[in-house]
């Protein structure tokens, strides 16, 4: 155990009357966002008391395969906060680059989590990731912590953090969808009102993470994610990028779930396994960053393929 990790763990605890209100109730898909949000807080809570990935990975690898991911991203937060206070040991680049392979988009997203939480810029950590596609999830778990978190300011109010812009700006508001699904207990009406009073170009990348939560997450029955592809509406092609991402991060370490299958099929009009199949190929040759960012070359390669004349 480290002494630092010791001191934080505090810091990182999480109690139901943090949640939202849209997360605290009775429903099944409010059951399920508080099942997922304590098991990142648990995990979390392992990293910082158990950093070394040795004595780290036995303890995430316990937890179900469909809640592995969860468990990797929490995971993410404890390193990263670890990172934060002994910058030298760059644990969340040594555990991807090692043991945490398979999950460092989990460990990512969390990552940005675990920066949100301590008010850090999360743009530095990205950078020294060295990993131009997929350490972009650190801008996506930022703004889910913000949107979930803090949804007043971040969604109600629709405050983007000051140091954030650009391409960094549009990530953070795929974790805000992610966050907006959340926080309204996955449900279509309160979701689609959210999105709505945002300014339309904010839309589609809101969008996009109610998408990956909608697929990776889940917590709702294929009647609502019928609906939910009525309401996107012009972005329907961004909500299915996000189920696509979605699709992709199971499969790559074998663990599909039951409403993966339902979100491929009725927003994508895949089986999951293709769909991962799709978003997997759409990674091939993608260039680094640029003045395109990798990360939305291989979005909006996805996008294009599930456009609504693609889709016919």
């Amino acid at each position: 155990m480290t002494l630092a990790g010791t001191l934080l763990k505090p810091f990182f605890s999480v109690t139901p009357a943090d949640l939202p209100p849209g997360a605290a109730g009775d429903a099944a898909s409010a059951r399920r966002m508080r099942h997922v949000v304590f098991t990142v807080t648990e995990c979390c809570s392992l990293a910082l008391l158990h950093p070394r990935g040795r004595s780290l990975v036995p303890r995430l690898d316990a937890y179900p395969d469909e809640l592995r991911g969860f468990a990797y991203e929490g995971a993410g937060v404890g390193l990263a906060a670890l990172d934060h206070w002994l910058p030298w040991r760059r644990r969340v680049r040594r555990f991807v680059a090692g043991a945490g392979r398979p999950y460092r988009y989990a460990v990512y997203l969390g990552a940005g989590m675990g920066l949100a939480r301590m008010r850090r810029d999360p743009e530095g950590c990205r950078r020294r990731l060295a990993d131009d596609v997929l350490s972009w999830a650190v801008l996506d778990g930022y703004g889910f912590h913000e949107g979930f978190f803090a949804h007043r300011r971040h969604v109600q109010e629709q405050a983007v953090p000051p140091h954030l812009s650009g391409y960094g700006a549009r990530v953070f508001d795929q974790g805000l969808g992610r966050g907006v699904w959340f926080a309204t207990g996955a449900d279509p009406g309160r979701m689609t009102a959210a999105v709505d009073a945002f300014p339309e170009s904010r839309r589609g990348d809101l969008w996009a993470g109610i998408g990956l939560a909608c697929g990776y997450t889940g917590g709702v029955g294929a009647d609502t994610v019928a609906a939910l592809r009525e309401r996107a509406g012009p972005f329907g092609a961004r909500l299915a990028e996000g189920v696509a991402v979605a699709a992709w991060a199971r499969h790559q370490v074998g663990n599909p779930a039951e409403h993966n299958e339902t979100a491929c099929s009725l927003v994508c009009g895949l089986t999951s396994a293709e769909t991962a199949k799709v978003a997997e190929e759409a990674l091939r040759g993608v260039p680094g960053d640029d003045v395109v960012p990798a990360y939305e070359v291989w979005r909006r390669r996805l996008r294009i393929r599930f456009a609504e004349p693609a889709r016919r």
